[in-house]
């Protein structure tokens, strides 16, 4: 099973995709999303998004600044307010 992550700014989408985990900079620390996790929202801080597509595999880093992250039924959505790829 895959977690689906889409990150969009006001101006685009930027990913669309399953992966095997995601981390994202929370207002209050970071936390990890996998396939499955409960419904959860938060405000995200400047830093580095961390996207793992396989177990165990490199994690590549997509810098944002502020937003919301939200865990629904359809996966991870961060919302932020820039990408710096």
């Amino acid at each position: 099973m895959a977690l689906h992550f889409e990150l969009v700014t006001p101006e685009r989408q930027v990913r669309s995709e399953d992966v095997h985990m995601v981390v994202v900079p929370g207002s209050e620390g970071e936390f990890g999303v996998l396939e499955g996790h409960a419904p959860f929202m938060s405000t995200i801080r400047d830093g580095a998004v961390q996207v793992f597509k396989t177990e165990g595999a490199t994690p590549e880093e997509i810098m944002v600044e502020g937003g919301f992250a939200e865990v629904g039924e359809n996966g991870l959505t961060v919302l932020a307010e820039k990408v710096t790829e």
